[in-house]
């Protein structure tokens, strides 16, 4: 979340991708830095032990609302 901020507070509209098991600490974190509108997305978790293929599966599933959080945060 701080390289987040740190991009947003330069100009650079950004997303904070993470899986959903750091849900509630990316969001603690984004208030603590002052920035609780910044754009996230969260994929399932955990993705420790998933294979390449299932990697992107995940990303895959996810880039529609990647694309839709960086346009928002435009």
């Amino acid at each position: 979340m701080h390289d987040i901020t740190n991009l947003e507070a330069r100009g650079i509209p950004s997303v904070f991708v993470a899986s959903s098991g750091f849900k509630d600490a990316a969001e603690a974190q984004a208030r603590a830095l002052g920035f609780p509108s910044a754009e996230r997305v969260f994929v399932p978790h955990p993705i420790q032990d998933r294979t390449d293929d299932e990697m992107r599966q995940l990303a895959d599933s996810a880039v529609g609302a990647v694309l839709r959080a960086i346009t928002r945060a435009v």
